[in-house]
């Protein structure tokens, strides 16, 4: 499996266990020379769910994905983004 689809089903599947409206979770992958760019959009309720307590929650995330991403000797970045309700 590709690893940037690996890290993106990763982000959708973790993301989306924590929040309280999943059915709002998407995982926008980009591709770019330095390797994936992620953009995390959720609910706007369940982004201090994602973030944590001063940004421990996401920290935590992008480690996890960081370590998996050096061991295919790519670079990633990770944004969260959120949607404002229509």
């Amino acid at each position: 499996m590709d690893p940037g689809l690996a890290i993106q089903k990763f982000l959708e599947y973790v993301v989306s266990a924590l929040v309280a409206h999943p059915e709002e979770v998407s995982v926008e992958r980009k591709d770019r020379a330095g390797g994936p760019f992620f953009r995390i959009s959720l609910h706007p309720d369940d982004a201090s769910r994602v973030i944590g307590r001063g940004g421990k929650t996401i920290q935590a995330i992008q480690s996890l994905v960081q370590a998996s991403a050096e061991k295919h000797g790519i670079h990633v970045e990770i944004e969260v983004r959120r949607e404002p309700r229509e």
